[in-house]
């Protein structure tokens, strides 16, 4: 142990991306919220997570903004708090009517969540203005998945945004599947949007229904990759580990030994990792072995953003 009381088992997930250049511009695009356990609130919502981690594992070699909505109440405040101390920017935040999104989570004996969402939550209603055409702009990396787009309003949003970022972008669809809010237009868009997908055992069943695609992982991805013309695809697999296609060669690797917590964020710090070493230009087996550090961190803590990776 040191002397924060962290194991050192998990040391290594604080590894620095010192190939990332100086002002790498991060965006996270969608919900924002707060994930309400037994035990009470804790600030989440996928976007947000990887917001949080990204900035925690590049410190101040980039910029990291949020691009959401929280209402004006108690629980948007300390939203937008939670993401300064965490050292994402709000610049972008937007205030509206509606109150700050909240999901009431419960937790089975493995650690595993299930969801109960709030419906017609403030960002839902995210508006487009100037100042997102100007962060789209000079955008590098933009992360988004499905639950921000169940509304109309914030959906158009992430569209919009998506359209204006530079070609060399990271379009980085963290597919996120969260029932009742999704449906097959919004999967097939966003396939078509992005140009990273990122998604877990639970999800590519889904995909496999939808596309029919082969029963193996690997041809499910390649086939994938070759319809949407995706750069890269990883796929996460819990305890069995993940892997990636990248340049034609798909990757994989064993998971990282970790009692469970909760499971909470994992996925979502898991995406930082990989796309911050995306920008990196890190090799694809190093690359995911990182990532999967900072997953198995993230299971051994309560909550989504636990403070032992945002140092």
């Amino acid at each position: 142990m040191d002397a924060r009381g962290k194991s050192d088992t998990y040391l290594p997930i604080l590894w620095k991306i010192t190939a990332v250049k100086s002002l790498h511009t991060f965006v996270g695009l969608g919900e924002v919220l707060w994930d309400v356990f037994p035990t009470g609130p804790r600030f989440g919502g996928a976007p947000a997570n990887f917001c949080c981690s990204v900035a925690s594992l590049l410190n101040d070699q980039a910029e990291v903004w949020m691009v959401s909505a929280v209402g004006d109440d108690d629980l948007g405040e300390r939203a937008i708090r939670s993401l300064q101390e965490n050292g994402v920017g709000t610049k972008y935040m937007q205030v509206a009517p509606q109150a700050t999104g909240r999901v009431d989570i419960e937790l089975d004996d493995s650690g595993i969540a299930t969801y109960e969402f709030a419906e017609d939550s403030a960002w839902d209603h995210l508006r487009w203005n100037p100042d997102l055409q100007r962060l789209a702009s000079r955008t590098d990396a933009v992360c988004f998945g499905t639950l921000g787009q169940r509304n109309e309003a914030t959906k158009q949003v992430i569209r919009r945004f998506l359209a204006g970022v530079p070609e060399t972008a990271l379009k980085v669809f963290d597919i996120n599947l969260r029932p009742p809010f999704f449906s097959d237009e919004v999967i097939e868009h966003s396939l078509q949007l992005c140009n990273v997908l990122k998604l877990n055992d639970s999800e590519l069943p889904v995909l496999r229904k939808q596309y029919q695609l082969p029963d193996s992982a690997e041809q499910a991805i390649r086939t994938l990759a070759d319809r949407f013309d995706l750069s890269c695809v990883v796929y996460t697999c819990g305890a069995d580990g993940a892997a990636c296609l990248r340049d034609d060669r798909y990757t994989t690797v064993s998971s990282e030994p970790v009692e469970v917590i909760d499971t909470v964020g994992a996925g979502d710090a898991f995406t930082a990792a990989f796309v911050a070493g995306l920008l990196a230009n890190t090799g694809t087996e190093a690359l995911l072995r990182k990532a999967s550090r900072v997953a198995a961190y993230v299971c051994s803590q309560p909550g989504a953003t636990p403070k032992g990776i945002l140092l």
